[in-house]
């Protein structure tokens, strides 16, 4: 292969995942392109609530770190919300105690009981990131541009047939049929955007099999939720679980019950038991680098995993 290529790299996807990986590959002095079969904002992390938040990813023993070295850089970019998307802002993780959380609990800044103004049941209060995530992706982007990388659409069918001496591999949940990795599954989420009848704090609530219920308020609206249906591949929003969705969040603040509504929003998580973040060789030597299966928690650890991908292909 020409020697000329040998810094070239090629992140395939451009959700979260794959343009903070983008970021840190063309900002450690490699020329990185971004293939991707749709724009970052047709992805699954487009329409996604983006509080921070470990939440449903494995392995644990490795989360909790690629999580808090996210939220350091999350800390920093909510200096500048407008430009990053970035917030820090307080709430409540309903039916959570400290006791039941990883390590990783302990290093997050404020995280402590809630009290029973804050909570009328056992929570904790938090203050963390929550991110306006079409500002943030745009951002991104942008970020990696100006670090000299290139975004092209392409329809990648063969990760080995990408051209370039290291190939990475964010596609998500479209690694199910590129890789293959039948451990892919889709965790279908619902959400109903209204306008924001006064609400500034964010709210998690229980959770079932099927259904969460939380609210977060974002720049363009108040963002209600949610469904976690496992294996449903469908994009089109259920009216009826609209509607519950709205009465499970007014039941937690009743204003919420007349606000109109501006949206419905479908996205499909890119869950795996575990994620995927490793080294390969391909037959011919060059490098390929898995970094997918991050569930509903690509944002939360996002900046964690990019460093750990870059590492991966750098060696």
């Amino acid at each position: 292969m020409n020697s000329e290529l040998n810094d070239d790299v090629i992140v395939v996807g451009c959700g979260v995942v794959g343009l903070t990986t983008a970021v840190v590959l063309a900002e450690s002095g490699r020329r990185v392109r971004i293939w991707a079969r749709e724009p970052a904002e047709r992805t699954t992390s487009a329409v996604a609530g983006a509080l921070w938040w470990p939440y449903r990813i494995e392995p644990e023993v490795l989360v909790g770190e690629w999580a808090l070295q996210s939220l350091s850089v999350y800390e920093e970019l909510a200096a500048r919300p407008e430009e990053t998307g970035v917030r820090m802002v307080e709430g409540v993780h309903g039916e959570t105690v400290l006791d039941g959380l990883g390590s990783w609990a302990a290093r997050v800044p404020g995280l402590r009981a809630a009290t029973a103004g804050e909570y009328a049941g056992v929570g904790l209060w938090a203050r963390l990131p929550l991110i306006d995530m079409p500002v943030h992706l745009a951002w991104l982007r942008e970020r990696f541009v100006r670090a000299g990388g290139t975004v092209e659409e392409r329809y990648v069918t063969d990760l080995a047939e990408v051209p370039a001496p290291v190939v990475v591999n964010c596609t998500g949940l479209g690694a199910r049929e590129l890789v293959p990795d039948p451990g892919m599954r889709p965790v279908r989420g619902q959400l109903v955007v209204v306008e924001n009848p006064g609400v500034t704090t964010w709210l998690t609530s229980g959770e079932s099999d099927t259904k969460a219920t939380y609210f977060f308020p974002q720049p363009g609206g108040l963002i209600l939720g949610g469904t976690t249906e496992e294996d449903d591949w469908s994009l089109t929003p259920d009216p009826a679980v609209a509607e519950a969705i709205v009465r499970r969040c007014a039941a937690l603040r009743p204003e919420i019950a007349g606000a109109r509504i501006i949206d419905h929003r479908v996205g499909l998580r890119p869950a795996r038991d575990a994620v995927r973040l490793e080294r390969e060789l391909l037959p011919d030597g060059r490098v390929l680098v898995h970094n997918y299966g991050h569930g509903g928690a690509g944002i939360t650890v996002a900046w964690g995993c990019a460093r750990e991908a870059a590492g991966l292909a750098s060696r």
